[in-house]
């Protein structure tokens, strides 16, 4: 297969180096000194062995025109969900009417829906795909779902330092598993990645934004680690209500969740001092992944009649807040 990789950040550059050390063919869609360092001295890979770390550098076919590339096999996105608009711009000349595309991104998609048999009637998400453009530029047909469990860092341009987990979880959008996905899962797993097989991958995807749409943007907000805002007792309270609205979403398409927030809570708290990713995007100065996260739940609530008054204030303070710091638009 020849697979491209959209994005060299820290998801997009372990996928890359994994895959081309096992052998793939694999090339990259990338920008700016991450392009630049890449071409110059390849990907270099660090993964801790013992108490050392396993450097692994290898060379890949790397450039900011997707026409550079050519038509793909397999197209991986790995960019922040803030970036689709122009990845929709650029990415045609990567898709074949043959070309599969994993979705590896945070929160609800263009794409979620595809398949999906409680979709609210006339349904388009506004909120990640304003006009339909994105699903114009890559159709939802062409799209495998997924889910990743694991840490990665990108220190600096061109280098990959994995940090825990090998966990990723694939599915088509219409229910388990097509030749093209069982292709997917082949490569990953030729590539070191623990690879399960989602029957409902809208299933895995909603289980974790239910966590993440809460997490992230109080992080945010207030600038601490995961332990210290599930350990001030209001704080967890509102995260809870916040989950209880979006079960009830997620029951209302036809994706239950029969956790209890608690128990969810447990799980986060366990990881200690965690810094989310949209903590780091902030102190990093990034655009905010909120319409993926949070405003795209607040719209299907509406759709489906479900009230959400709670996470509708979380996403108006995790909005201001990003909008005074220039990290969101409007």
């Amino acid at each position: 297969m020849k697979i491209c990789i959209y994005g060299l950040g820290a998801i997009g550059g372990l996928v890359a180096a994994r895959l081309a050390r096992s052998g793939q063919h694999v090339s990259a869609v990338a920008r700016g000194v991450t392009l630049d360092a890449v071409r110059r001295e390849g990907l270099l890979l660090l993964e801790r062995d013992g108490d050392n770390d396993r450097r692994t550098r290898v060379e890949i076919e790397a450039s900011d025109r997707p026409g550079d590339l050519g038509e793909q096999d397999l197209v991986v996105l790995t960019v922040k969900t803030t970036g689709l608009a122009q990845v929709a711009h650029d990415i045609g000349p990567l898709l074949g009417p043959r070309t599969a595309v994993l979705s590896m991104m945070n929160g609800v998609q263009w794409w979620f829906f595809h398949g999906l048999a409680q979709r609210p009637p006339g349904l388009r998400l506004e909120s990640v795909d304003p006009g339909g453009a994105i699903a114009a530029a890559i159709p939802p047909e062409h799209v495998i779902g997924s889910v990743t469990h694991l840490s990665s860092a990108s220190p600096e341009p061109g280098v990959i330092r994995h940090g825990m987990g090998e966990r990723i979880i694939v599915g088509e959008p219409s229910g388990g598993q097509s030749g093209r996905s069982m292709a997917a899962i082949d490569a990953l797993r030729r590539g070191g990645f623990q690879v399960e097989e989602a029957p409902r991958i809208q299933s895995e995807i909603w289980f974790k934004l239910w966590g993440n749409m809460t997490m992230n943007p109080v992080s945010a907000i207030t600038g601490a680690t995961g332990d210290r805002i599930l350990d001030d007792d209001l704080v967890r309270g509102f995260l809870s209500r916040c989950m209880r609205e979006a079960a009830q979403i997620g029951a209302r398409i036809g994706l239950p969740i029969d956790v209890d927030p608690e128990a969810r809570h447990a799980v986060t708290r366990a990881l200690g001092a965690l810094r989310t990713s949209m903590l780091q995007d902030v102190e990093a100065g990034r655009m905010v992944e909120l319409d993926a996260l949070v405003a795209s739940v607040v719209e299907i609530g509406a759709a489906c009649g479900v009230p959400t008054p709670d996470i509708e204030t979380l996403l108006g303070l995790a909005r201001l807040h990003a909008r005074v710091r220039g990290l969101y638009p409007g």
